[in-house]
């Protein structure tokens, strides 16, 4: 599996014919040299939230692709008003597709979806376990740490995506804890370094945690295994 990151929670994903993006915040992401126009063959994004640097690209990016995405019922029926086929799903869910399986988590966050008319609802923010192939990896969104983290541990995840930036989600004493829970075999950290706010040392992070590989990606770098 090929994992790139693209800047804050930004990942594209790649494994046999399943190619997709999560969170894809591209246009004015400080962080990412990608642009929606890269990317013409994906088969699926994954939208955490409403928000604006996770929502980010996907509707062009998904009429582009014809990509479709996994998302929230709230945003799903927002996307679809869009032109955007949509895979509607909630917290707790889990669904086979051709791919592999997805499992639908909880996220401590909002999720209001910013527009020219004002905020719309968008439902419960989430995070996602990715299976392909018999390999999982478990993106957890924008989220503080949460005791549901724990339940994650039976998953077996390989590969977590954590948010370590503070003041709107984990910081790295959190995301650290939240690596006990979960015990994945490795971590990525994210969401951080974007904006000022969210300013933090990922070797920091890497020397709070034990027992789970730290990988440390600059945006753009690619992880695989």
């Amino acid at each position: 599996m090929k994992i790139q990151f693209l800047g804050h929670s930004c990942f594209y994903i790649e494994e046999g014919n399943f190619k997709a993006l999560i969170d894809p915040f591209l246009t004015n992401n400080p962080q990412s040299s990608a642009k929606p126009s890269d990317f013409n063959d994906l088969t699926h994004i994954f939208v955490t939230h409403g928000h604006g640097d996770h929502l980010g690209d996907t509707v062009e990016i998904a009429k582009n692709n014809n990509a479709t995405v996994v998302t929230n019922y709230e945003i799903a029926l927002y996307l679809e008003k869009e032109g955007v086929t949509a895979h509607p799903m909630h917290i707790g869910g889990r669904t086979k597709f051709d791919f592999g399986t997805i499992k639908m988590t909880p996220a401590l966050h909002g999720s209001g979806i910013e527009t020219e008319n004002g905020l719309v609802y968008g439902g419960n923010p989430c995070g996602f376990v990715i299976e392909v192939n018999g390999k999982k990896v478990y993106h957890a969104g924008d989220t503080g740490l949460t005791m549901d983290m724990k339940l994650l541990e039976v998953e077996n995840i390989d590969l977590a995506l954590l948010p370590i930036g503070g003041n709107f989600t984990m910081d790295m004493e959190d995301a650290a804890r939240a690596v006990g829970f979960i015990q994945p075999k490795k971590v990525i950290p994210m969401h951080y370094d974007t904006f000022p706010v969210i300013k933090a040392d990922s070797n920091t992070f890497k020397e709070k945690v034990h027992n789970t590989e730290v990988i440390i990606l600059n945006p753009n770098e690619i992880y695989e295994f």
